[in-house]
C-alpha cells in the first residue's frame, strides 16, 4: 500500500491550538457500523455504554521531556528524553548544531550534568548525574506536539495530561483520554460498565512522519506497555471499548504475543485482524500518519475518509487538543 493513499486535505484553522474550556465540552462524532454519522457532545458518552462494556484507559503520565542546555564546550542544545530506561539513564533526541560524540559532556536545566554514552539511529544513550524524573519535573518543559504553535505554559501542564494519569513515562499524551473528567468516569461506571486501566508509555515516534513511500516499509518505534493479568481476564466477558489508540495497541499486542508486559512495535494498518477491541474512542489524526492508518484498519478506509470529510465540513477541531470520535464496528 502507498502512504499517499492515507491522505486528506485539512484546513489549518481546524488544528486545535488550545483545549476546550472544559474537558467534556468537546464534540463527539459517532461513526456507526453501517457508516451513519451522528454528531454528539462528549458528555453523551456515558449514555452509549452499559453493563456489557469495558472502557480501557491508558494511565501513563506525560513527563516534562524537553530540557534546554549546552555542551560543556559552550554550544546550545535541546535534549528530549524519549524514554527513561533507569533512574539516571535515558534514550534521548539531542538537537545541536553539531551532533555530540560518545563521551561528550552536556549541562541541562539548572546545572545537571549529562554524559553521552552512545547512539543508535536517532536516539542517544545518556547518563544523568541525578535521578531523571525529579530533574524533568524541576527543569523540563511539556512536550507539546509540533503542530501546536505556542510554547508550553502552565495551563498545558494540566490539560496535556489525563485526570487519571498515574505512571510517569510518556512523552505524548494519550489524547482520547484528555476529554474525561472524574465525573464522566463515575457516570460510565454507574451505567454498569467496567472502567479498566492499563499502561503504555507513548514515545516520540507518535509524532514522527512516515518517511517511506510504502506502508509496509515503515517501522514503528518501540513503546513499553503493561497490563495486569486480572484486568485482561475481566475483559474477556465484556465488549471492549479502547480509550485511545495506545490502549488498543497494548491490548492487541498482548493478545498476539501472550505477554502482558514488555515492548511493542506493533504497526496496525488495513488488513490487520483485531482480536480484542470492538469499539474505539479516539481523536482525529494527521494525514499520512500511522494513527490514521490504524483507524482505517479498524473501520475501513472509505468510512474514515467520509467521517473526516464530514468533520471538516462541520468544523470539528482536530488533533491532540481537538474533538473526539467514537468508532463502532
Amino acid at each position: 500500500m502507498l502512504v499517499s493513499e492515507f491522505d486528506y486535505a485539512l484546513p489549518a484553522e481546524l488544528i486545535a491550538q488550545h483545549p476546550a474550556a472544559q474537558r467534556t465540552a468537546s464534540r463527539l462524532l459517532r461513526l456507526h457500523a453501517d457508516g451513519a454519522i451522528e454528531d454528539l457532545a462528549f458528555s453523551d458518552l456515558p449514555k452509549l455504554v452499559d453493563g456489557r462494556d469495558a472502557l480501557v484507559l491508558n494511565d501513563t503520565r506525560v513527563i516534562k521531556a524537553r530540557l534546554a542546555g549546552r555542551k560543556a564546550s559552550g554550544g546550545k542544545i535541546e535534549l528530549f528524553v524519549e524514554r527513561i530506561v533507569g533512574a539516571r539513564r535515558a534514550a534521548a533526541l539531542i538537537r545541536a548544531s553539531h551532533p555530540p560524540a560518545a563521551g561528550a559532556a552536556l549541562i541541562v536545566g539548572d546545572g545537571v550534568r549529562v554524559r553521552v554514552e552512545g547512539r543508535a539511529d536517532d536516539l542517544y544513550r545518556v547518563l544523568f548525574s541525578e535521578d531523571i524524573v525529579p530533574v524533568l519535573e524541576r527543569c523540563g518543559a511539556v512536550p507539546l506536539p509540533p503542530y501546536i504553535a505556542h510554547p508550553p505554559g502552565r495551563a498545558d501542564e494540566e490539560r496535556y495530561q489525563t485526570v487519571y494519569a498515574a505512571k510517569p513515562g510518556a512523552v505524548a499524551a494519550p489524547t482520547a483520554g484528555l476529554h474525561f473528567e472524574t465525573s464522566t468516569l463515575k457516570a460510565i461506571e454507574a451505567r454498569g460498565a467496567l472502567v479498566a486501566k492499563i499502561t503504555l508509555h507513548v514515545g516520540a515516534g507518535t509524532f514522527q512522519p512516515v518517511r517511506v513511500d510504502t506502508v509496509e516499509a515503515h517501522r514503528m518505534h518501540k513503546e513499553w506497555y503493561s497490563i495486569a493479568p486480572e484486568t485482561m481476564q475481566r475483559l474477556q466477558s465484556r465488549k471492549v471499548l479502547a480509550g485511545g489508540t495506545t490502549s488498543l495497541r497494548a491490548l492487541e499486542t498482548a493478545a498476539r504475543s501472550g505477554e502482558l508486559e514488555g515492548d511493542t512495535d506493533l504497526f496496525i494498518y488495513p488488513g490487520f485482524e483485531f482480536r480484542v477491541v470492538k469499539r474505539l474512542l479516539t481523536n482525529f489524526h494527521l494525514p499520512r500518519s500511522t494513527l490514521l492508518m490504524l483507524v482505517m484498519a479498524f473501520a475501513g478506509k472509505e468510512r474514515i475518509l467520509e467521517a473526516y470529510h464530514h468533520a471538516i465540513q462541520e468544523r470539528y477541531r482536530f488533533f491532540s487538543y481537538g474533538d473526539a470520535m467514537l468508532i463502532e464496528t
